[in-house]
Parts: C-alpha cells; structure tokens; sequence
C-alpha cells in the first residue's frame, strides 16, 4: 500500500508569510521606536515608597544603561529578586519583601511620575530621570 502525501495549502503557505511579516514588523518598530539607553554619567533619584507610605531617596551618579545596574551605584539601596528569562523580578527592598502570593503585593516601578513600562532590567537610564518603587497591594474592583 503507497501513502500519498497531501499537497501543502496555499492558504498554509500565504498564513506563514504574512506571520513571519508580522513578526518582522513588529521588531523593526520596536528598534525604531523602542526604549533607548544613552551611555556616560548620568545623575538620577531612586525613591523607595514602604508598605507604610514612608519614603526614602537615593541620589544616584551612575553610568548605568538599565535601572538594575543603577541599584548596585544607590548607597545603601538593596534591591533583590529572581531572575528570569524577563530579567529581575523585584521582590525584596531593604528588606521589605512583597509577595503577591501571599498578600496580592509587589513592587511597581515609576518613571519620571507615571507608571513603568518595562521590568528594571530593562528599564533604560536617562540623565535627570526619576524613579520611585513603590509598595503596591493589588485590589480586584
């Protein structure tokens, strides 16, 4: 007994161009339009928002590209987490672990007054930026 092969559907073929497209679109926009990191000193503030609204700002000279790599230039600031294949996850700040298992808490990230877009190992570092990692409790409406 011979096995026939189906013939490949055009309709296969023409959905796999337009999602490779699709694809290669989207990478061009994000190059394109995309967080960009700038290199030299910069001089930015890292305020740390508690679970009790008390606050704590860091003035940070750092050549850092990324906010992760700003944490090691802040004195005193100790920021931890795992890392993932999406970068650190923030789950300790001076020894305040917010852990959304248990409490629906994480940390947020804030950028120049408005809520972060990117995760801090991604985060780009500008001259003059502001950032604040807050202490945020999710609540469901």
């Amino acid at each position: 007994m011979t096995e026939t092969k189906k013939p490949i559907n055009k309709k296969t073929i023409i959905g796999a161009i337009a999602l490779i497209a699709v694809v290669a679109v989207l990478g061009i926009a994000y190059a394109v339009f995309g967080p960009k990191t700038t290199d030299g000193e910069k001089s930015i503030t890292i305020e740390v928002i508690d679970n009790e609204q008390r606050s704590v700002v860091y003035e940070v000279d750092t050549e850092a590209e990324f906010l992760e790599q700003a944490f090691a230039d802040a004195e005193g600031l100790e920021v931890s987490g795992p890392k993932t294949e999406f970068g650190l996850t923030i789950e300790t700040v001076n020894g305040l672990t917010a852990d959304f298992n248990k409490s629906s808490a994480y940390w947020s990230i804030m950028v120049n007054g408005e809520y972060g877009q990117a995760g801090a190992s991604t985060q780009p570092v500008t001259d003059g930026d502001e950032f604040q990692l807050v202490y945020s409790v999710f609540v469901a409406e």
